[in-house]
């Protein structure tokens, strides 16, 4: 049994990106959702794609590689996990790598980048970073 989705959904992405997959696929959620939304808005992937069927349905995430087919998504960490959730105040909200990525919240406003919670003047966990 699975205890941690959002933690297979970062590693699939993962190893497809270093096996040059063009699309990788996985069971849907919500929050798999949203956070494929922002990737694809800050132009880590290329687009996203839900299938609905009996189940719970299944997320297509189309990765996207620059003219030298190399990765455009460097790095995806897992910040707080079921064992131990990171939550942060709207003030100490981290940045990766000087501004360079970005780190996934969820807010009480939702699923936001580190950029927008600054803007909407909210805190929360700290899902992942993207680099």
């Amino acid at each position: 049994m699975m205890t941690d989705p959002f933690a297979d959904m970062l590693t699939r992405i993962r190893n497809a990106n270093k096996a040059k997959f063009k699309k990788v696929d996985m069971p849907s959620s919500n929050l798999k959702v949203s956070v494929a939304k922002i990737l694809k808005d800050e132009g880590y992937i290329k687009n996203y794609k839900v299938i609905k069927d009996s189940k719970q349905g299944i997320l297509t995430i189309y990765l996207k590689y620059d003219g030298e087919n190399n990765t455009v998504i460097a790095g995806l960490k897992r910040i707080s996990k079921p064992g131990r959730r990171v939550y942060v105040k709207k003030d100490k909200i981290p940045k990766v790598l000087t501004g360079l990525g970005i780190n996934i919240l969820s807010t009480p406003r939702g699923i936001l980048t580190d950029k927008k919670a600054r803007e909407s003047n909210v805190g929360g966990e700290l899902l992942c970073s993207v680099w």
